[in-house]
């Protein structure tokens, strides 16, 4: 689905959640309490996409990447479980859509640089921007949803307490069989390239220092959009100084907006339908091991069925307790590792795949993945079972 199709289906959206306002099937005052959960959102992924978007153009990810290859000291595993971690801070901090949109073609270029498969690097970002999505509330636009049932709405500590021992489990997962299946091209060694030219030193020192300011205040406790947006102001102001022609409206994610504005409110008219009771008796209750492998597991089919955040939305009412929202959070968040809509940072990734020339079958990807997302979601949901 490429972006004027998102924007597209984002307004047929709009238009039936509006003729359910009017008609009185989802009350005005219901539909304004989803505007006023959803703003603050939604301004967060405007900022933070403006911000990762200035910071890659600086040639910030470029200079980090070859660094990782200088460290590696030119052995092939090495670099690439450098990436991984590299891969991971990323997702945590700046979302699975940077990972997916702005890391994918930095680690394919690293890899080309270095005569190295690109394959083995790209596949790590993908899979990672999902099932490292689960470390923190601004990790995925579907973490921020949940963040507001948790103690303390927003703050990083009960979301990270909760969560946390999932996402490592889901990350280890997830690299032990993208090692398995990538074992041969990962072995033997490489001549390290030369690092790759900064065109202005100004932006890129700069574009550095907003990003190591923004990264600990997105965890400090404050709502993430203040310091997104006051980071996204900064670098607007600094590219205006040294490269005004990249400040387009293209760094806008306008279409995300258009997508999801309609999305919540078409999600919330079916839940003053009843959807919530229907979909009460496929997940069943209770947080015993079982129950919760249940609702993950439901969780992981709807995201590939239709996508993570509709599947989020609809089963959201019945996670009625901090740790089966949790395992529902495993299930839409680890689990769209199959289908190419499961996530919208898969179809970037592979547009992204796309642009530089290599392309992944989906029949390979979606054939990797029904091995891969039950294992990494029934995994990463047992540390909840434990608590």
């Amino acid at each position: 689905m490429d972006a004027v199709k998102l924007a597209l289906v984002g307004v047929v959206l709009l238009l039936a959640g509006g003729a359910a306002v009017a008609s009185g099937v989802l009350p005005a005052d219901e539909a304004g309490a989803i505007a006023e959960r959803v703003w603050p959102i939604l301004l967060f992924v405007v900022a933070v996409t403006i911000v990762a978007e200035l910071s890659a153009t600086a040639g910030v990810f470029d200079v980090v990447a070859a660094r990782l290859a200088r460290w590696s000291r030119g052995r092939i595993v090495a670099l690439w479980l450098l990436i991984v971690g590299f891969a991971v801070v990323v997702t945590a901090f700046l979302s699975l859509d940077t990972t997916a949109v702005l890391l994918t073609p930095v680690v394919v270029a690293v890899a080309r640089a270095n005569g190295l498969p690109p394959l083995p690097f790209a596949f790590a970002t993908v899979w990672l921007a999902n099932t490292a999505s689960l470390f923190l509330p601004v990790s995925n636009l579907t973490n921020l949803l949940a963040s507001h049932r948790l103690d303390e709405a927003g703050a990083p500590v009960p979301f990270l307490t909760l969560l946390g021992p999932s996402a490592l489990v889901a990350v280890a997962a997830t690299v032990l069989l993208l090692w398995i299946w990538h074992s041969r091209a990962l072995s033997g060694r490489f001549a390290i390239s030369a690092p790759p030219r900064v065109a202005d030193v100004v932006l890129l020192r700069g574009s550095a220092v907003v990003l190591i300011v923004l990264l600990p205040l997105l965890v400090s406790g404050m709502p993430p959009w203040l310091p997104a947006l006051a980071a996204a102001a900064t670098l607007t102001i600094l590219f205006a100084w040294r490269s005004p022609g990249a400040l387009r409206l293209r760094l806008v994610p306008w279409q995300l907006v258009v997508f999801a504005s309609g999305l919540f409110l078409a999600v919330g008219a079916l839940e003053a339908w009843g959807s919530a009771q229907v979909l009460a008796a496929a997940t069943g209750t209770g947080e015993d091991l079982l129950s919760l492998w249940q609702l993950a597991g439901v969780g992981l089919v709807g995201a590939n069925a239709v996508n993570n955040l509709p599947a989020y939305l609809a089963l959201e009412p019945v996670a009625d307790s901090p740790v089966r929202l949790a395992a529902l959070r495993i299930g839409v968040g680890a689990g769209p590792l199959i289908t190419p809509w499961a996530s919208l940072a898969t179809l970037l990734w592979h547009e992204r795949l796309r642009a530089v020339g290599i392309d992944v079958p989906w029949r390979r990807y979606v054939l990797w993945g029904l091995l891969a997302a039950p294992v990494v979601v029934a995994l990463a949901v047992i540390p909840l079972a434990w608590r």
